[in-house]
């Protein structure tokens, strides 16, 4: 069912731990560049710049292969910024790379039926958990964002990451010198030396530009989207995505009973509620069916996020240059039609880890060309289908919806109706052996 719509594009940043350097770190003092493979002083150095989803991810999957990881983060704490996550099966076949993905496969929470509606509550087409399963060989999760971060950062040796710090890459580096990165932080400022810096700087990197200067960058979809976290409603209900003329509407469970729902509408870039976004959705989805109404007056205005929508669509030349790897938005952001941010990023994680040995064998240049062979085309390709499907889903001429409709309505199908969108996307499995030693 195409329900794990969380991402919209929110910032990726927010991470947990301790400010600035310890007295043992490199800094401009050494880079590791000759290291043992250990997590001990002489490991081979990583700096992850961003410590959201993707960010975390291969933190875990290269201390796993023994890398030393520092992970740079802006954001002063680790409040995660957004509200759900859906993670799909390919997703969680790449947590299980890192031991991880039989915690989130325990916070599924959809075990019923669920599908397609209209604004009036009319079903469409209906699909149930169990044929998900079976067509891609595990559920479908939706977790709170806070739930995985708090997953991942488990993982992860205390101090790993440094809050408050703002990181930019001065030298790509190559075969034969280190990366550079500066760090800021209310201390002052410190040069770091390391043999790979993975890049996880969200949507508007900074990275990505200095990398790839001629690119384009992210390109606003024409579309905006909020995102809330509520009490369930008294009255139950299945889980759903309604379309409308221009609107969309998704009402899905998380494991602790409360209720991720998400909006999206055709808005100009920029554009802002005169009053408040809570208003702003009632004027949107008033008389939309059950429990439309029942969540919007559950939350209160300050409790909804919104966020437009940007992607980018023209695909970048590579997903790295020199020593620095791209992963996550900064190297291919998406709509949210198919759910796949997120999970595009994870998937970048294990793959990338995949190619980066911690030990002698390591030549940068070899390593991240085949993370870019693996990744770009699969990338490059999701982020066209997830366009495709966004432009179907926010048609907003009355006759172009209608027709939308009785076409969905007309192939009654079976659950594989819905669930045939994902062929090739949620039946993903990670590169090598099925745990990284």
């Amino acid at each position: 069912m195409e329900q794990h719509r969380a991402e919209a594009n929110a910032p990726e940043g927010n991470g947990p731990d301790a400010n600035g350097p310890e007295e043992n770190d490199p800094g401009t003092n050494g880079s590791g560049t000759n290291g043992s493979g250990t997590n001990g002083a002489d490991a081979r150095r990583a700096l992850v710049v961003g410590a959201g989803i993707g960010g975390l991810t291969v933190a875990v999957a290269l201390h796993r292969r023994g890398w030393r990881v520092t992970v740079l983060e802006r954001a002063a704490d680790l409040t995660p910024v957004g509200a759900g996550i859906g993670l799909a099966p390919n997703a969680q076949r790449a947590l299980d790379v890192v031991g991880l993905g039989d915690r989130v496969r325990a916070l599924s929470a959809w075990q019923g039926d669920g599908g397609m509606r209209t604004p009036g509550g009319r079903w469409l087409v209906r699909t149930d958990a169990a044929a998900a399963a079976a067509r891609f060989g595990g559920p479908l999760v939706l977790l709170h964002r806070a739930t995985l971060v708090e997953i991942l950062t488990s993982a992860l040796p205390d101090g790993t990451v440094r809050t408050g710090t703002t990181a930019t890459v001065t030298d790509p580096g190559d075969d034969r010198r280190p990366a550079r990165v500066t760090a800021v932080t209310t201390a002052g400022e410190t040069e770091w030396e390391a043999d790979l810096v993975l890049a996880a700087d969200g949507i508007h990197s900074a990275t990505r530009r200095a990398l790839f200067p001629g690119h384009p960058g992210p390109r606003y979809s024409g579309r905006t989207s909020w995102r809330m976290v509520v009490p369930a409603p008294g009255r139950p209900f299945a889980p759903h995505e309604t379309w409308g003329a221009g609107r969309l509407w998704g009402t899905q469970p998380l494991k602790d009973g409360r209720v991720y729902a998400y909006a999206m509408a055709n808005a100009p870039e920029g554009a802002r509620a005169p009053d408040d976004e809570r208003a702003e959705l009632l004027r949107l989805f008033k008389g939309w069916h059950h429990p439309v109404p029942e969540i919007l007056a559950a939350v209160g205005p300050d409790r909804i996020l919104r966020h437009d929508v940007h992607h980018l669509i023209t695909p970048l030349p590579a997903h790295h240059r020199g020593r620095v790897a791209l992963l996550g938005d900064a190297a291919h952001a998406m709509m949210p039609s198919l759910g796949q941010g997120g999970n595009q990023a994870v998937e970048d994680a294990v793959v990338l880890a995949h190619h980066a040995c911690a030990d002698d064998a390591f030549v940068p240049s070899r390593a991240l060309a085949a993370y870019t062979g693996d990744r770009l085309p699969r990338t490059t390709a999701v982020v066209r289908k997830a366009a495709r499907t966004g432009a179907l889903t926010m048609l907003s001429a009355r006759p172009a919806v209608a027709l939308r409709s009785a076409l969905v309505a007309a192939s009654r199908l079976g659950p594989g109706f819905l669930l045939r969108g994902f062929d090739g996307i949620a039946d993903w499995r990670p590169p090598g052996p099925s745990r990284v030693s």
